[in-house]
């Protein structure tokens, strides 16, 4: 029924596809490893929309040395004086390279003209550059993904108060996370116009509804496969060899190194 919220995936529903689609990444990455491919995936949307968890997700099982993720911190002095797309280059993959990124370049469209961390003509001139900017990176073979992580009003709120409550993920609520509540329409307008300039046919923007995050999760990966043409490499055929016999090596004894103490006997 149209307009009518979906039910919640049922936990063992979604583990079993998640379980299937992470096996399916599997052979994405030995596929970009093998053809040398370079894959970006960009990962956006509001504060606690679910970005963080989906890409824990797409990479629980890869190789961190051909998948790795970068969430870059607050520009230093000297990068604000570069040209704003700078310290985001040295970042894209190499040849057989996967690199996720946890927010981007589109900190400009989005927290920054909110907070007015940027001038109006560093605002304007992003819109103008990052168009030509990803054209530039499809022409040269670079796989450009685009999700933004779209999350109600009322779950956002729902979701940090239970950050605010839990003593392992506190962390994760800022400040900022809380002045996104108060401009909450001010960010709406932000998005808006940022995929009215930027949603461009090399480098398509493709929205996440994610106040269920497991159906987020498998969503996002489901479509993120069905972009890129990989195919499954075969592995390479890999024997056990024997273990050779000993030749009279002897463990030093236990009382000359220093053990862990077994925690987990008390419990």
């Amino acid at each position: 029924m149209a307009g009518k919220k979906a039910a919640k995936l049922p936990r063992a529903a979604y583990e079993s596809e998640l379980l299937r689609l992470q096996a399916e990444l599997v052979k994405l990455q030995e596929w970009v490893r093998a053809e040398g491919a370079r894959l970006v995936v960009v990962f956006e949307g509001r504060d606690a929309a679910g970005k963080g968890g989906t890409i824990k997700r797409v990479t629980e099982y890869l190789n961190p040395r051909v998948a790795r993720i970068a969430a870059l911190p607050t520009p230093t002095e000297r990068q604000r004086t570069q040209w704003y797309f700078q310290r985001y280059v040295e970042h894209l993959p190499a040849a057989g390279e996967i690199v996720l990124f946890d927010r981007s370049w589109y900190n400009r469209a989005g927290v920054e003209r909110v907070m007015g961390f940027c001038t109006k003509e560093e605002y304007q001139r992003f819109l103008h550059q990052c168009p030509i900017f990803e054209r530039m990176l499809v022409e040269d073979g670079i796989l450009l993904r685009k999700y933004w992580f779209s999350v109600s009003d009322t779950e956002q709120e729902t979701r940090f108060r239970k950050r605010l409550e839990d003593p392992v993920r506190r962390w994760k609520l800022s400040p900022m996370d809380l002045e996104s509540i108060t401009r909450w329409e001010a960010y709406s307008q932000a998005k808006d116009s940022m995929l009215v300039h930027t949603d461009i046919t090399e480098a398509p923007w493709y929205v996440v509804e994610s106040d269920d995050k497991r159906r987020a999760r498998l969503n996002m990966i489901a479509h993120l496969l069905s972009t890129v043409p990989y195919q499954e490499v075969e592995p390479p055929v890999i024997e056990l060899p024997e273990r050779p016999p000993s030749a009279g090596y002897q463990r030093p004894p236990r009382d000359l190194q220093t053990y862990v103490p077994d925690h987990a006997a008390t419990l």
